[in-house]
């Protein structure tokens, strides 16, 4: 008779901690959005969640909100223009 550990016995130990981990962050998730909830604050998924492989939504911008940023952008890059060229003609 053979001494120690079955094979079979022990790929079914490490099923069942693999399982067992598996729950254990289910748990840390939901631990999380509670935490979460009753601070009042929106919270991103534990790291956990991102693994799922489960795409992320496309977020899709209209036009106007895309007009606000270019115009903001050109404001920002006019304004450092303007104070590079006024840097220029102090020196």
């Amino acid at each position: 008779m053979a001494r120690g550990r079955n094979v079979e016995d022990t790929t079914i130990l490490q099923m069942a901690l693999v399982g067992y981990r598996i729950e254990i962050e289910k748990i840390d998730g939901k631990i999380h959005e509670l935490q979460s909830l009753i601070k009042g604050k929106r919270t991103a998924p534990p790291s956990g969640a991102a693994e799922t492989g489960q795409p992320k939504a496309k977020r899709n911008m209209s036009q106007a909100a895309r007009n606000r940023i270019a115009a903001a952008q050109k404001k920002r890059w006019a304004k450092q223009r303007r104070l590079k060229a006024q840097g220029a003609k102090a020196s």
